[in-house]
């Protein structure tokens, strides 16, 4: 899946498309510690994609020793009910998950560099460089294919263990990405640290130095902004953001992190802020509903408990006060 961006910053206008990526079945049954059965996640893929959902990060094809969780990453693309249009993307974190992703049909490979050095060895056990030098054979591999590479940079706007990422460090590794044949990169907020003042200074540094580059925004909800970072995202022009069904998810490899920003609490922001997703709402609750049901525990988002804003009660069925 190919972001488009403009170099210069200006708001997205009310009525426009906004892309909401699914990364769920990615980022938020990986930490999860019972193993999901198969036909289940296909279960909820299908159920996702039946809401309006059309760009999905699928699965990661990574070591199963790392993450067992996702072992069973092509029986998942093989069993899933790809609808018409449907962009399907996968995590690969080196060249031989590039090529399990590029056998399984794959539209996208998304591949993860952290801005923090600290960070990066703890998640690959590499430094920034290094990891920037694999992905050569990556891109290399997948040049004059259709398959896109998605550029990825965790800890885009702070580290755990180093703290403050500078803009300008997140520009550099963006202009990396760019000169690889990168059309986009993804900014990741892996233990929910960005701000709006953050985001703005991320986004803004990357057009300085990397013009033409499209960028998607990846939130968590750690600390509760993670919405108000999309509308900071939304005035800078930024058009892709990534969400989890019911706010699953989290890096395993980062302390302090939790979930996503969810899926129908972002629907539902931007449907009442005026942009188009393309999503019926009332379908993507019951696949949250669905996705919770599985899982055996209650999802932290908002809007599957309250519902849309115009939901309607029977006030024959709703007590009356006294007096």
């Amino acid at each position: 899946m190919t972001m488009t961006a403009s170099p210069v910053t200006a708001p997205v206008p009310e009525g426009a498309r906004i892309t909401v990526c699914e990364v769920g079945p990615r980022d938020g049954f990986q930490i999860e510690k019972a193993f999901i059965p198969t036909e289940r996640k296909i279960e909820i893929i299908n159920a996702l994609f039946a809401s309006g959902l059309r760009a999905m990060q699928v699965t990661s094809f990574v070591s199963p020793r790392a993450v067992p969780q996702l072992a069973d990453a092509e029986a998942v693309l093989a069993g899933i009910d790809r609808p018409e249009g449907a962009m399907l993307t996968a995590l690969i974190p080196n060249l031989r998950g590039a090529e399990r992703a590029a056998a399984c049909g794959v539209d996208a490979v998304h591949t993860v560099v952290s801005a923090s050095e600290t960070h990066n060895r703890k998640n690959v056990n590499r430094s920034i460089d290094a990891s920037l030098k694999d992905f050569e054979a990556v891109f290399a591999l997948l040049a004059g294919s259709a398959i896109a590479v998605e550029g990825g940079i965790a800890t885009a706007f702070g580290c755990p263990f180093e703290g403050v990422v500078p803009p300008e460090q997140v520009a550099r590794i963006a202009k990396r990405y760019q000169d690889l044949g990168a059309t986009s990169v993804g900014l990741g907020d892996t233990t929910g640290m960005a701000t709006p003042a953050t985001v703005r200074a991320a986004v803004q540094a990357i057009r300085a130095e990397a013009p033409g580059l499209g960028i998607g925004l990846h939130f968590h909800n750690t600390r509760g902004v993670g919405l108000a970072c999309v509308m900071t995202g939304l005035a800078e022009g930024v058009t892709h953001y990534d969400a989890s069904v019911g706010g699953l998810g989290g890096c395993p490899f980062a302390a302090g992190a939790t979930g996503n920003i969810c899926t129908e609490d972002l629907v539902y922001l931007l449907g009442e802020s005026g942009y188009d997703t393309g999503v019926d709402l009332d379908r993507l609750i019951e696949a949250a509903k669905l996705t919770q049901a599985i899982l055996g525990r209650e999802l932290p988002g908002q809007v599957i408990k309250s519902g849309p804003r115009l939901r309607r009660f029977d006030p024959g069925l709703t007590a009356t006060a006294a007096g």
